[in-house]
């Protein structure tokens, strides 16, 4: 049994590693955005290899589990970091439609393999007592991350190899952390199986909230950047409105959890949903000075990284604790399809109606979703007590593995599966 001492340190080096990836994919994701754009690819084109990261991203949710039981956390959390640097350095060596759209898929698939490893890893070695506090500090630094990320693009240059560089070092810094620690990773038990049927029958609105999440947050990390461009807006603007709305969705969290902790989470989905709904209509109307568009963008970045945590929280409420890591693997699963579709439906209603047709859906994706959860409350009542409060998740790595209350409260399940 190793001291608390260095079980700390082991937590903290997970912690510091996961955000340096998180930084590098904060980068990573907006400059694909920008410069597929300015390869013009087509718009279909332009789509699938936006949407190529979140198919690889749910493939790996599904899948990782297996290979991280069957060759332990070190080699796994390797593995799947290197995949991402060597999909990360070809890309630049090929530069064009297919090759993009197979590599991202790849970076997708090892993205995921890191934060499902990191996220059981992390759960196993917690303290029972710890466990909220250590995955809340998890949260915030990768919240910090993905915000530092996007003042990167300011600065980087759009064409050439530097930033696929740039994002290659922060893996390999990452993998060498993670793969120097002494540490003992911990076993992996058999993961349950829930069938997709059940749980949209028992959690209905946290299905389809979880597929509306994955529509408007891909669609926006995606493409609202690439529009930006192609209207001539600097990348020091674009990196501060990318900036403003993840701190806006960082900065929402704790209100919107005491909230959905407090009333029928269905009814905060209600309120989210038009909320996010209703700030998009306003982002298309408002005049484009930064005055007027940043404090909007940091609301509905707020609306938006809330959507998916009360959805979690409201499947969970409804299913019996010891299903808890099933349900969060199958609302990842549900989410990463919502998240293939968003670029795809997002760039052909860009090609056709500009970035409005891009806010309009989004919007009517959330209103959607206000109406399931308002219905939802009005046929069948809430639960009478809350089983697991509200955790805060960040977008972009849909956390895959929480803590299992124990019979005794001081039981430790590892998990491998957001």
């Amino acid at each position: 049994m190793h001291s608390s001492g260095s079980m700390r340190a082991q937590i903290g080096t997970l912690i510091i590693a996961t955000s340096i990836i998180q930084l590098a994919n904060g980068f990573f994701n907006t400059y694909i955005s920008l410069r597929v754009a300015s390869e013009n690819f087509g718009a279909t084109m332009s789509g699938l290899v936006l949407s190529s990261f979140f198919a690889g991203f749910t493939l790996g949710a599904m899948r990782c589990a297996q290979i991280i039981e069957r060759i332990g956390h070190i080699r796994a959390y390797a593995a799947f970091a290197g995949l991402v640097v060597a999909a990360t350095a070809a890309m630049p060596l090929k530069t064009g439609p297919l090759p993009w759209l197979v590599l991202r898929g790849i970076i997708g698939f090892g993205s995921a393999g890191v934060f499902v490893t990191t996220e059981s890893w992390l759960n196993a070695k917690a303290q029972p007592s710890e466990r909220g506090h250590v995955f809340s500090i998890y949260m915030v630094g990768t919240f910090v991350a993905l915000a530092v990320g996007q003042l990167l693009i300011g600065r980087a240059e759009l064409e050439g190899a530097g930033p696929f560089n740039a994002i290659v070092a922060l893996f390999a810094v990452a993998l060498v952390m993670v793969s120097a620690t002494r540490a003992e990773p911990p076993r992996t038990p058999a993961i349950e199986k829930l069938r997709y049927s059940q749980l949209a029958r028992a959690a209905p609105v946290a299905v389809v909230g979880c597929v509306v999440n994955g529509l408007v947050t891909s669609a926006f990390y995606a493409l609202v950047p690439a529009w930006m461009q192609d209207n001539g807006v600097d990348r020091a603007h674009i990196a501060l409105f990318m900036l403003v709305a993840v701190v806006g969705g960082l900065a929402f969290q704790v209100p919107v959890g005491r909230l959905s902790d407090r009333f029928d989470r269905r009814i905060v989905l209600v309120v989210l949903g038009v909320g996010f709904a209703s700030m998009s209509v306003v982002l298309v109307l408002l005049p484009r000075s930064s005055p007027m568009i940043l404090p909007t963008a940091a609301v509905v970045g707020g609306f938006m990284s809330t959507l998916y945590p009360v959805c979690v929280a409201n499947a969970h409420d409804r299913m019996p604790a010891d299903r808890v890591v099933a349900v969060s693997g199958g609302l990842i699963l549900v989410s990463g399809l919502g998240s293939v579709l968003g670029p795809l439906i997002g760039t052909s209603l860009m090609a056709r109606f500009d970035i409005n047709g891009v806010f309009y859906f989004m919007a009517a994706a959330a209103v959607l979703l206000a109406l399931v959860a308002a219905s939802g409350s009005l046929i069948m009542a809430a639960p009478h007590r809350l089983r697991r409060p509200f955790e805060i998740l960040a977008p972009q790595a849909v956390p895959l593995a929480h803590d299992v209350p124990g019979a005794s409260g001081d039981q430790l399940l590892p998990e491998s599966m957001h």
